[in-house]
């Protein structure tokens, strides 16, 4: 570890800490060159998921793009509060398979599964663009299965 005042690469850890919160650990270090303190952070990096789309190609898992998909389905709707839920439980399970690779189909279908529990409307349009509707029939099909479902 290069002190940021020196630039010196010695260095020790003179206190050592988890940080409940995020599972990071909080090192102080103290350079023994210029005896100024400094404090880093070490955590456990993330595997890179890849995300295989319908039209073949590969693409970085992103949270922040699984985040925008439900926050639009949610948009103006008394559930908004339960994007980041939803986002949670479903990185958690893509996670936790152990693969390295996971068709944006499952993705998509697991957010559909969550919307449909808390908001109709908010799954009626998530589905519309998840399944490309091109026509008002598309809807009233989706809507009588919704109908049903209830």
């Amino acid at each position: 570890m290069r002190c940021p005042f020196c630039s010196s690469l010695s260095n020790k850890v003179v206190d050592k800490r988890s940080v409940l919160v995020s599972g990071d650990i909080r090192r102080r270090r103290e350079c023994l060159s210029c005896k100024k303190r400094f404090t880093t952070y070490e955590r456990l990096a993330d595997l890179e998921l890849i995300v295989l789309k319908r039209d073949g190609r590969r693409e970085v898992f992103s949270r922040e793009k699984l985040r925008a998909g439900i926050s639009k389905a949610l948009e103006k709707r008394p559930n908004a509060n339960s994007i980041d839920q939803i986002a949670d439980k479903i990185e958690k399970y893509v996670r936790k398979r152990g693969d390295h690779e996971i068709a944006s189909k499952l993705i998509g279908r697991m957010v559909l599964t969550e919307l449909k529990k808390i908001d109709g409307v908010a799954y009626l349009r998530f589905v519309s663009v998840y399944r490309q509707f091109k026509h008002v029939e598309d809807f009233a099909k989706e809507l009588e299965h919704l109908s049903d479902f209830n």
